[in-house]
């Protein structure tokens, strides 16, 4: 499966590839989303992100994927602190960040093919390479017959596979995906976090928003949970708050409630 994906030079890995450091969060003059949140994420992990509707799951992808700045506190991604960087200095972030959005955000005059290609064309990628690599990414989440077709004539589930593959195609460094199987069966579901891992395994940390508990309970990866400002890393195994293994992680905030 892995070659699906393509390949890229190899880049420096920093041991920890995401760091919340204080991390607060409002929106005008309403409550804090967030209250001093800390949390670091080691390069190559996998995490689900869980919480109840309106705990923050987008706000904190959005911190991720540089959408906006935090109202206080730092966040490092690959290394660099980012949240008092020149907005000049943020494309070269953001082109090391896949992300799957749950509005899809794909461009309706292009086809399939040519929304999967996107970052491949913004990189400079040849044509060549390009139609080695899109169709059969294409073809194995699902959508060879629609490879030509433009979002406006497809179901959600369709469009939402396309976004995913657009997110993976570069391999990114870190994937963030916001509920990213929500408008599709289970069995597609399974299939696209087996897409997912594979991703993971060749290097990609991974932060996966979800409601579903059957695919929790089924990929049994650590999850950052947010509850009421505050965020908890969760075992995946005892459902008990810990600090992740090996990782400069410390679990903060409120425990998740029963």
């Amino acid at each position: 499966m892995a070659g699906i994906f393509r390949k890229q030079r190899d880049r420096r890995q920093d041991a920890v590839a995401v760091r919340f450091e204080a991390v607060g969060l409002r929106y005008g003059s309403g409550p804090e989303i967030f209250t001093d949140i800390d949390f670091s994420l080691p390069s190559g992990s996998f995490h689900f992100l869980t919480g109840a509707s309106g705990a923050g799951k987008s706000s904190l992808l959005s911190l991720l994927y540089l959408a906006q700045r935090p109202t206080r506190g730092s966040i490092t991604l690959f290394g660099q602190e980012v949240t008092s960087v020149h907005r000049q200095e943020l494309p070269a972030v953001r082109r090391r960040i896949g992300v799957v959005f749950q509005d899809f955000r794909l461009l309706d005059h292009l086809s399939a093919l040519d929304n999967v290609a996107l970052p491949l064309r913004v990189a400079g990628v040849s044509e060549e390479e390009i139609r080695r690599h899109v169709p059969e990414l294409l073809s194995w989440v699902g959508l060879r017959e629609q490879m030509n077709a433009r979002p406006p004539t497809l179901s959600g589930g369709q469009k939402q596979r396309i976004a995913i593959a657009r997110a993976v195609i570069s391999r990114p460094d870190l994937l963030l995906a916001d509920e990213p199987t929500g408008n599709v069966d289970d069995r597609i579901a399974t299939r696209l976090l087996h897409l997912f891992i594979e991703l993971n395994k060749l290097g990609t940390t991974v932060l996966i928003a979800t409601h579903s508990e059957g695919l929790i309970q089924r990929f049994r990866f650590p999850r950052l949970h947010l509850d009421g400002g505050g965020l908890a890393i969760v075992d995946p195994v005892t459902e008990e708050v810990r600090a992740l293994v090996g990782a400069e992680s410390t679990p903060i905030g409120r425990e998740p409630r029963p």
